[in-house]
């Protein structure tokens, strides 16, 4: 990270609180186009239930719909992360088009959920649940932290808007708290392997990762209703992401927190974004400490060495060492991780070093990176979906890596400091 004098942070943290009221106003954005996203996205109806879905692959050179073969056409694991993006666009923007667009995919995750509430995941082209496939089985996985997180910003968002949808999606959240009840009654259990704790009341058993998107949720529920059991799952799924944070400024691996297991990887590993947005809402400084540590220490360490896409480690003795490393495929939903979670620093800590970081980072989708190639372009508003090689990339456009490319540079674009460094920053490379 490059170091900023005492004065200069002076003169951007000003810049900071000067811009707030401005930013709470719509505003235009530069980068940030829809386009694509909406042209991946559907109107149905379903048993007389309008609702809507996001078509999961796009593929060059025309970008028409593509199904996902015997999965089905459409999932919660999409529609979910479209609808916080639209949601957020109508926040930033006041457009009532993505506020409704947000509305109609939080139909789709709420039909998605059973009376249980446990998810499935994918829809079939007769609009038909996937109920057996192993990525769409009826659980309390990926897809259901996801829908909870789209659930979750429609409380929020529309608790001043509308108090009876957002009462209704308050009763869809709480339908997972037994789950999480059960989940959490294996804390504060600690296994170990490879030398390091493993919590074991998160997903999965030990999925942070995961486990961070159900708590983006959780925390966006927790704002709209004050609900005091979920501010504890809150401060006990942050106190296992604080558990699972490996070195400091001074030692290898520089402040990492772990997916899972001891792997680290890049894709959905949100735990910095979570617990600098859960922080002050449960009144834990040491959240925001190891979220602070990850940005201003890892997140730096990536970049130089030019975004890898895991790592596994072990422990001998005091030292940590990295068994084995992995480097492509580089895909947008690494990215964002970490974007935004130093954004949600940057604004905790009111530093605004941790927002110049966010913008140095975003300019892995405009050709920082090692292919030195476009991964979003903000003309069509296509996310393309990875990197494969210094010399290889993908250039379809899917849902995922379009979705996750929106939200990083949606979350720039609305942050004052980090719009004007990533605007100066772009310039700077033509």
């Amino acid at each position: 990270m490059v170091l900023i004098y005492p004065l200069a942070i002076y003169l951007l943290a000003l810049v900071l609180a000067m811009t707030a009221c401005a930013q709470k106003q719509p505003m235009k954005l530069r980068l940030t186009n829809l386009s694509h996203l909406n042209s991946l996205y559907e109107e149905i109806n379903i048993n007389g239930q309008p609702m809507a879905i996001i078509h999961i692959y796009s593929e060059y050179p025309d970008y028409k719909w593509v199904d996902a073969g015997n999965e089905g056409i459409a999932c919660v694991d999409d529609a979910a992360r479209a609808a916080v993006v639209y949601l957020r666009h109508f926040e930033v923007t006041g457009d009532t088009a993505s506020l409704r667009r947000g509305r109609r995919l939080i139909d789709f995750c709420r039909f998605m959920q059973a009376e249980d509430g446990l998810f499935y995941n994918f829809i079939f082209a007769d609009h038909a649940i996937n109920r057996d496939g192993q990525t769409s089985f009826k659980s309390l996985g990926w897809w259901a932290a996801r829908g909870v997180w789209a659930m979750g910003e429609g409380c929020r968002i529309f608790q001043k808007r509308d108090q009876e949808y957002a009462a209704q999606l308050q009763r869809h959240i709480q339908k997972t708290f037994a789950h999480l009840d059960t989940l959490l009654a294996n804390y504060p259990r600690m296994d170990s392997l490879a030398g390091f704790p493993i919590p074991r009341w998160l997903l999965y058993n030990s999925a942070a990762d995961a486990t961070s998107e159900l708590v983006l949720g959780l925390a966006a529920y927790y704002r709209a209703t004050n609900d005091p059991q979920v501010k504890t799952y809150l401060e006990k799924f942050g106190e296992a992401f604080v558990a699972m944070q490996l070195g400091d400024e001074n030692s290898f691996p520089f402040g990492v927190i772990l997916s899972w297991q001891n792997i680290w990887h890049g894709w959905a590993n949100g735990q910095t974004q979570a617990l600098a947005t859960i922080a002050k809402l449960v009144q834990r400084d040491n959240f925001l400490a190891v979220a602070k540590r990850e940005a201003e220490f890892f997140f730096p360490y990536l970049q130089k060495e030019d975004f890898p896409r895991e790592m596994q480690f072990a422990r001998d003795g005091d030292q940590i060492r990295a068994t084995k490393t992995e480097h492509y495929s580089q895909i947008a939903y690494a990215l964002r991780p970490m974007i935004v979670g130093a954004l949600r620093v940057a604004e905790s800590t009111n530093d605004p070093r941790f927002a110049e970081l966010a913008a140095d980072l975003t300019q892995w989708f405009f050709g920082k990176n090692v292919a030195q190639a476009q991964m979003y372009d903000p003309k069509t508003g296509r996310g393309f979906d990875g990197i494969l090689s210094e010399k290889e990339i993908n250039r379809n456009a899917g849902a995922e890596s379009t979705i996750e490319a929106l939200y990083s540079i949606l979350e720039v674009e609305a942050n004052p400091v980090a719009r004007q460094k990533l605007y100066e920053r772009m310039e700077g490379m033509e």
